[in-house]
């Protein structure tokens, strides 16, 4: 994604989703009060309802004749930090990033659920997402793990079994990832708690998903809180 395009209604502190334009009323699907969706007829929204929360809510929508229309929604988590915008974002502080991203593919210690419309990667022993910010693969799948990326600084995928069950990827930080911004945010399956920053929901919300999502209609997520105005730069 090119940075630098704005693309959704927030508040001053760049978080929220949805506001209506011109102060109005907030009326109609979420979708439609955005001011971008991606340009695709798929979109997942997670809101939050501040940004310092650590759950909220996961929505997905599908636009026909021109119209949003809910496919499905989930309890979610988020970051044990809250939320921040995506631009701002540091790595290591357990945040969830807030802005619109694609979902390159998805992956999984399991197989994909029937119907799966995305591209979906099995994990295997040594499948790692690279976060070693001195790597040549810095926020990027490898298998094997390269020799300039440190075991230390990355995620064996296979270790996170009840996580990584499902996963799809969140395009955060990934087209060309800017070191120390972050890496390895997912839209996974849930843990014990609250996420390092990536987003969760139970498992079969998560298999539900994956088999709602078709990647030939661009689906698109978008992180942010509930309520404000202004906007919100895509990252």
């Amino acid at each position: 994604m090119r940075p630098g395009v704005v693309v959704s209604l927030v508040s001053a502190s760049g978080l929220v989703l949805g506001a209506a334009p011109g102060g109005g009323a907030d009326t109609g699907p979420l979708p439609s009060r955005m001011a971008t969706t991606g340009g695709g007829s798929q979109l997942i929204t997670a809101q939050a309802p501040r940004a310092d929360a650590t759950s909220g809510t996961v929505t997905w929508w599908d636009l026909r004749d021109g119209q949003w229309v809910k496919a499905g929604s989930a309890a979610a988590r988020f970051g044990v930090k809250g939320l921040v915008e995506g631009g701002k974002r540091k790595q290591r502080t357990d945040t969830t990033p807030a802005g619109l991203y694609d979902l390159p593919f998805a992956f999984g210690v399991e197989a994909a659920p029937g119907g799966t419309g995305v591209p979906y990667r099995r994990v295997h022993e040594d499948s790692w997402w690279c976060q070693d910010n001195d790597s040549r693969s810095y926020n990027r799948w490898t298998e094997p793990r390269p020799a300039d990326c440190r075991a230390a600084e990355s995620e064996h995928l296979i270790t996170y079994p009840t996580q990584y069950a499902h996963a799809l990827v969140i395009g955060f930080n990934y087209g060309t990832p800017v070191r120390e911004r972050g890496a390895g945010i997912f839209l996974h399956v849930n843990g014990r708690a609250a996420t390092a920053g990536c987003v969760s929901v139970p498992k079969d919300a998560m298999r539900r998903l994956l088999q709602w999502a078709d990647a030939g209609k661009r689906p698109h997520i978008a992180i942010g809180t509930v309520s404000g105005a202004t906007a919100i730069t895509r990252y």
